[in-house]
């Protein structure tokens, strides 16, 4: 039942995943969380750290008091969900995944993490809810042979290299992984043919498993944007919310 559920709501089919946009270190715009909220951004990335018993928000570790998560992210989106009735929005489809990049150690992190999202179950829950939000586990991640052992509240975020048996896939979002392990490109130029087939075995990797893949570090300008969405990156991963959003969707 929550994979059909996650399967129609596009967090888990690579088709309905096409061209889908990850707002990159989200915590470090102008206005966090609300740009990407407004633009309808289908992964929002947020660095979590541990600081004095607090998940805090920070691209490095933070030597003075960091924002954190519950301010920046989980109260705003359980408020949203107070007033939309059990929604993230008025518009009914919508909704988005909440990607945790995990800075510290994940022994710590979760524990705190999970026990936070069990206070709004309604938010966070997709089995329970639909349209909650889905938490996925990115950056320092639990060994895969222990992914089962955690509550569906959270996926995680694979990568290429690693090898799953179908019940741990289940628990994968995506794939991700560095552009600059398979091309130099700027996003402007011609794309060498070495390094777009580079790129399509890995594209067709994660699509056999029937996972969306985004590439984190890709040149992120228009012309790079349009070229990898033909190539068949689900996930377009940018730093420029907005302009993505009008030229891809």
């Amino acid at each position: 039942m929550l994979y059909r559920i996650l399967l129609a709501l596009g967090l888990t089919s690579s088709a309905a995943l096409a061209q889908k946009i990850h707002a990159h270190n989200d915590y470090a715009q102008p206005r966090p969380f609300v740009t990407a909220y407004e633009q309808r951004a289908d992964f929002i990335e947020a660095d979590v750290w541990l600081q004095n018993g607090e998940l805090v928000v920070a691209h490095d570790k933070p030597q003075t008091a960091a924002p954190t998560l519950d301010s920046l992210y989980l109260a705003p989106i359980a408020r949203l969900f107070a007033q939309y009735k059990d929604k993230v929005s008025p518009d009914r489809t919508y909704t988005f995944a909440l990607v945790i990049d995990v800075k510290d150690n994940y022994a710590e992190v979760l524990p705190k993490l999970i026990a936070r999202l069990q206070q709004n179950l309604t938010c966070f829950n997709r089995a329970a809810n639909p349209y909650a939000v889905q938490v996925v586990i990115s950056g320092n991640r639990p060994k895969l042979d222990t992914y089962l052992d955690y509550p569906l509240l959270i996926q995680f975020d694979g990568r290429p290299s690693e090898v799953h048996d179908q019940e741990t896939l289940q628990r994968v979002a995506m794939i991700s992984d560095n552009f600059r392990a398979y091309s130099r490109w700027d996003g402007v130029s011609d794309l060498s043919d070495l390094d777009r087939e580079k790129l399509k075995r890995v594209i067709k990797r994660a699509h056999n498993d029937n996972k969306p893949i985004r590439f984190w570090a890709i040149p992120d300008n228009p012309s790079a944007w349009k070229q990898l969405k033909k190539l068949g990156v689900d996930i377009i991963n940018t730093d420029k919310v907005a302009e993505a959003s009008r030229e891809l969707k």
